[in-house]
């Protein structure tokens, strides 16, 4: 891997970092501040900002370049940040909520550096630099929790506040790191985009899509309502902080690995291993007793699972298109997938409040058969036809 996917790693790093942070505190000031099913509302809006940001990266990437719209979503996150630290002091759960939105949109934006990772390395490796990208979330496993464990009572008549003042640290910190990186310049402006019904018809774009937004969906139903599910089961923020960090590990730690995985065993073999992998979690959290290592075992789980499913779609992504096809592809890739993260985000609390945690992960089955069957058609379809014109084929 060359210098410029080190320092996009870097990126990935931070910037994750402040939504691995969010993600502890979301459910629990939303809680506090509303008292109700409403609690992971935040989480909700930021996610369908997170999709609204495929929307926004299709303008700013063309326009300002990869670096300029990394730029942009680093000031946006701030911003964030920074409303999310008005609604606690306030305690307006509508300034809250209203957080989210940039949040949401900076936060989406940074998940193009994945993209950008594959532009700068060799074509050998582009799952290899896909995957090392997304590891950067490993660093983030540590930095988030630990400053929402060691900052969340500084100021003590506002939990949380001093956490959101000290996140924006970390995304001016990644702009800075920006500054060094050798990125392709914006593309040029095709005469008339690619349709969407001619992106929707090819098979590669379909399955990339599938696995991404399953895995990303099915994991965030479950991992959006741990910290409240442990809460009620009498468990403090310091343990629900070192649960989601270890989820967080176990969603990117396997990036170090993951290309090499998928040139050995194939894309639609690891794909299909992450989605065993997620129903291991089911099953931990359905059986077994809500203990403290019942929690950290299934959303290791859970995080692998994530890792395989994700990193395999975005694998199958980069033989979908041209170079010059690749921000619209990309962002219509996007959009879909955080808008399933976005429904899965509000219905996550409400399931969990109306139907119980064990209907809450039940409610995973269903989508990942449906991966199992769409990710097996298209490698039975590869098997036959291995290189589709026009396109690089599919890793193998």
């Amino acid at each position: 891997m060359n210098r410029n996917v080190w320092l996009l790693f870097a990126c990935q790093a931070l910037t994750t970092s402040v939504m691995s942070g969010q993600t502890i505190m979301a459910s629990l000031v939303g809680y506090r501040l509303s008292g109700s099913a409403l609690n992971t509302l935040p989480m909700a809006i930021q996610m369908v900002s997170v999709m609204g940001a495929s929307v926004l990266a299709g303008y700013a990437f063309p326009r300002l370049g990869r670096r300029g719209g990394f730029w942009l979503g680093c000031a946006i996150m701030m911003s964030g940040s920074l409303t999310f630290a008005l609604g606690i002091y306030t305690g307006n759960f509508a300034i809250y909520c209203l957080g989210a939105i940039p949040a949401g949109l900076g936060f989406g934006i940074s998940q193009h550096l994945r993209f950008a990772a594959a532009e700068v390395a060799d074509p050998h490796a582009k799952a290899k630099a896909v995957s090392l990208v997304l590891a950067g979330g490993v660093l983030a496993a540590i930095v988030g929790p630990e400053m929402v464990k060691r900052t969340n009572a500084l100021i003590p008549d506002y939990v949380f506040l001093a956490t959101y003042l000290y996140l924006p640290v970390l995304p001016v910190i990644a702009a800075i790191l920006l500054r060094f990186v050798r990125v392709p310049p914006a593309p040029r402006k095709a005469g008339i985009p690619v349709p969407f019904r001619t992106i929707f018809a090819r098979p590669d774009f379909i399955t990339a899509v599938v696995s991404s937004l399953v895995g990303y969906g099915t994991m965030n139903l479950v991992m959006a309502s741990t910290p409240l599910q442990m809460m009620l089961c009498g468990f403090g923020v310091a343990a629900s902080a070192d649960v989601i960090r270890a989820h967080s590990v176990s969603m990117y730690a396997p990036g170090f690995f993951t290309g090499r995985l998928i040139q050995r065993f194939g894309v639609h073999w690891i794909i299909m291993i992450g989605g065993a992998l997620t129903l291991g979690c089911v099953a931990i959290n359905v059986y077994e007793p809500p203990l403290f290592g019942t929690f950290l075992s299934a959303l290791a789980l859970l995080g692998v699972g994530w890792n395989f499913m994700f990193v395999g779609g975005t694998t199958i992504l980069t033989t979908s298109h041209s170079p010059e096809e690749r921000v619209r592809v990309q962002a219509t890739h996007d959009f879909i997938v955080f808008g399933s993260v976005a429904v899965t985000a509000v219905t996550s609390g409400a399931i969990e409040i109306t139907g119980g945690w064990v209907a809450l992960n039940l409610t995973v089955v269903p989508p990942l058969l449906i991966a199992f069957v769409v990710v097996g058609w298209h490698w039975v379809a590869r098997s036959r036809n291995p290189v589709e014109p026009g396109y690089a084929p599919t890793a193998r």
